[in-house]
């Protein structure tokens, strides 16, 4: 039982569980602003065109059931605006850690094509070793 323990221990106290602790927190806070965003500005911006809410609709079923049809929409369009907005971050992130940074040099080519065989050979033969031809 130490044994696992100790393990569990050194699980925990990785640097990668952490950052997937902390990114879930800001996700879930992070969430509550795009749901606020989506039914507080967005949706009453589409009713202007569309004149009405989308959490209105519904689909009514037996008695007084009836299926969210509107919720569910809120929810495809918060979802969207979370992933375009993760999307703006990340990719305004990335442009910001390149700044400063020279942009690498293609690799030196380790191969060359026999003009007469059209093989793939090493860039330092000087004969084919599949057609023997001298290069």
């Amino acid at each position: 039982m130490k044994a696992f323990m100790k393990e569990f221990k050194e699980f925990i106290s990785r640097g990668n569980v952490m950052d997937m602790a902390v990114g879930i927190i800001i996700g879930g806070a992070f969430t509550a602003i795009v749901n606020s965003l989506v039914a507080d500005i967005i949706n009453p911006l589409l009713g202007c065109f569309i004149s009405m809410d989308f959490s209105a609709w519904t689909i009514p079923l037996v008695g007084e059931a009836a299926l969210g049809i509107g919720n569910f929409i809120n929810a495809i369009i918060s979802f969207l605006i979370m992933a375009f907005i993760l999307f703006s971050i990340i990719k305004a992130m990335n442009k910001a850690a390149s700044i400063g940074k020279k942009p690498e040099e293609p690799a030196a080519p380790t191969t060359k094509i026999c003009p007469y065989c059209k093989s793939e050979i090493a860039i330092e033969a000087t004969r084919c070793p599949h057609c023997t031809s001298q290069l």
